[in-house]
């Protein structure tokens, strides 16, 4: 046996803290990094955002897109539990698929996940065990990213007679099949987990995964204190970095300083997260009532009265991409920068189309009230300067994010920041966010067209990736038209490391993913 300081233990910190270890509530990035760990799903995405097998061996889908069948793998268990007979993992079976997608459907469980399979799968007969190693799923309607939502965390497989034992304690003694097993958590202090050395993973010359002996998990909710223990090499890796570092550890340009070379590694990948100023679109509502964001020619020469990328550069070090193609972000399969075109900063034409709207330099304009949260509050200030000299005045309201989300909720806000991460990778996750059916979320700005909303519903008809993809794309450059959002920019995932750190790979999704990982010191 390895002496413990021999031992390869991945250490990263969670300054968000996590509230539960149950799958159905991974709901935020920090629950599923770590239900990632602990957890599988029937299928992932793999680096290139492709639908890759995981608890599953194959799947077959029916000629009429309605019925999924997956033959799943007889080699994975359960970690191990007292709730089991001697305290043994067993077998993952069928069965266990189908409890797991039903709880999260039921009511009982009150998972901020329900929503996924919502007017999608049949709620009667939508999940079958056929027999211990097939499982069938039964779509009301086509509907192509099904595989995608099968891969969400929230879709982790769970064993009923843990949950039956734990009840509402499952999310802080959780039970999977993952990589890892649970082993302590010191609720904002430490969180620990262990090598499963029954994990049914190998890797391509036979050597079982994971690699690593264990991740140690701690909370400091400061990320100036983070970034300081990493330097200090009591962190392996930290995910971006709190922005008074930004400057001391990266040129304008968005590279390591010369300082930093060679003693830390840096790897930018592509996130699918777009940043982007929202507009209330919905007339009926009181707030719009003789409001200038009303006029769409208002709107689009917001979009085009700042410099996006004098922005990123100025104020990010260039860590992200100016949104100056649709909603749609880069990195998504379906992004074609040359099919959709977005907003170039141009004050000639942001002048025109407010004298065309009556306000020749911004006169008779009222002010215009944005809101943010703390951490975008400078970015909103700079946005406002530019706009001022065309003659659009801004005013900059930072509130907290949990107001801000309740008023967005509530259609109470006019002009407000928002973000948009992928809940899988596929458009249509974007796109369904200016659906008109759709209540808010995910329609925070009430956006509602009938001709974009008979679009997606054709694209939801289409089988051919690349006929669909025309659809997106279309109604991506329908979105920037009508100008219901200002797009800033396209995330990245930036992610610093020590040398010591090998394989670790980032993804779209910005999942954290161990499996491959090694630790050399």
């Amino acid at each position: 046996m390895k002496k413990q300081h021999d031992k390869q233990i991945f250490r990263y910190n969670q300054p968000e803290g996590i509230s539960s270890l149950d799958p159905a509530f991974a709901k935020n990035q920090a629950i599923m990094w770590a239900v990632h760990q602990l957890f599988n799903t029937l299928v992932e995405v793999d680096e290139q955002l492709q639908i890759r097998p995981s608890l599953c061996k194959r799947w077959r889908i029916s000629d009429n897109r309605l019925v999924y069948t997956f033959i799943l793998r007889d080699d994975v268990y359960f970690h191990d539990n007292e709730a089991f007979p001697n305290g043994k993992g067993r077998k993952m079976t069928a069965d266990d698929v189908v409890y797991s997608l039903k709880r999260i459907m039921s009511s009982s469980t009150a998972s901020p996940g329900a929503w996924i399979f919502n007017d999608r799968v049949d709620p009667v007969n939508g999940f079958a065990a056929l027999n211990d190693t097939t499982f069938q799923l039964r779509l009301l309607r086509p509907f192509p990213p099904i595989l995608g939502i099968l891969s969400m965390q929230y879709c982790s497989v769970v064993p009923r007679e843990v949950i039956e034992k734990e009840g509402i304690r499952f999310g802080r003694r959780p039970c999977g099949t993952g990589p890892f097993r649970f082993t302590r958590w010191e609720e904002g202090q430490i969180l620990l987990m262990a090598k499963n050395e029954h994990y049914f993973e190998c890797d391509s010359v036979g050597n079982r995964l994971p690699y690593i002996d264990g991740i140690r998990v701690s909370f400091l909710d400061n990320k100036a204190t983070e970034f300081l223990e990493f330097t200090q090499g009591k962190l392996d890796f930290v995910n971006d970095i709190d922005a008074s570092f930004k400057d001391e550890v990266f040129t304008k340009a968005g590279e390591l300083r010369k300082e930093w070379q060679g003693k830390i590694r840096l790897t930018k990948h592509s996130f699918l997260n777009t940043e982007y100023l929202g507009i209330l679109s919905d007339t009926t509502n009181s707030l719009l009532k003789n409001h200038p964001l009303r006029i769409k020619a208002v709107r689009q020469a917001i979009n085009y009265g700042f410099d996006r990328k004098k922005m990123m550069m100025y104020l990010r070090n260039s860590l992200g991409i100016p949104a100056v193609n649709g909603f749609i972000p880069a990195g998504m399969p379906s992004f074609d920068s040359a099919k959709v075109r977005g907003y170039n900063y141009n004050v000639a034409k942001a002048r025109q189309l407010l004298k065309e709207a009556g306000f020749p330099d911004g006169k008779g304009l009222p002010e215009i009230r944005l809101l943010t949260i703390p951490l975008y509050a400078e970015l909103g200030s700079f946005i406002a300067r530019q706009l001022e000299d065309i003659g659009i005045k801004i005013q900059v309201e930072v509130v907290q994010k949990s107001v801000l989300l309740e008023q967005t909720a509530k259609s109470q806000a006019l002009f407000f920041r928002g973000s948009w991460m992928a809940d899988y990778p596929d458009a249509e996750n974007y796109l369904s966010v200016f659906y008109g059916k759709n209540p808010a979320p995910p329609n925070y700005t009430r956006y509602n067209n009938p001709e974009y909303d008979q679009l997606y519903q054709k694209a939801l008809q289409e089988e051919n990736d690349s006929a669909r993809y025309e659809l997106y794309n279309r109604m991506d450059n329908m979105i920037i038209a009508d100008a219901p959002i200002v797009p800033l920019w396209y995330d990245m995932v930036i992610r610093l490391s020590h040398p010591w750190v090998k394989n670790f790979v980032p993804n779209s999704l910005n999942l954290l993913d161990l499996r491959r990982v090694k630790i050399e010191r």
